[in-house]
């Protein structure tokens, strides 16, 4: 039987290294709640686009940061939804104003970057974007299929 609910929070620091320990602790939530390979990858996908954006860009110092990732799995009379939360201190970033990549252009006219965000996106069902204080808080949710 399907686990309905749980959540697990993870700390990492801002550095990249901290990404395979992301990594493996949604593939052990995912096996924890039964979730499927393909929603997986998708959920790392995501995570790992914007956990690198946050360290590779989102500070202006070299001091020790924390970024807080809640993973939670829920069940409603419309499924099972996977939320997950990511908080930081990182300057002010919205990815929701950020424009979408021109794919229609031949590659190499296309500008570096921006397809992180593209992917994030696309995975995901919904991703909300809010400032409180002087934290970022991007939101993302995807409904568990099969």
């Amino acid at each position: 039987m399907k686990p309905a609910s749980g959540s697990a929070d993870i700390y990492l620091r801002n550095d990249l290294r901290e990404l395979e320990r992301l990594r493996v602790a949604v593939e052990a939530f995912g096996a924890n709640y039964c979730l499927p390979g393909p929603l997986l990858f998708e959920l790392n996908l995501a995570l790992e686009e914007w956990v690198t954006n946050i360290v590779a860009y989102g500070y202006d110092d070299t001091e020790p940061h924390s970024i807080a990732v809640r993973i939670s799995l829920d069940t409603t009379a419309e499924g099972r939804h996977v939320a997950i939360e990511v908080e930081d201190d990182a300057r002010p970033f919205n990815p929701l104003e950020v424009p979408p990549p021109r794919l229609d252009l031949p590659i190499e006219e296309r500008p570096v970057g921006g397809l992180g965000i593209h992917f994030l996106r696309r995975c995901m069902d919904s991703v909300a974007y809010e400032r409180v204080g002087t934290r970022n808080r991007l939101l993302l949710r995807k409904q568990v299929v099969g």
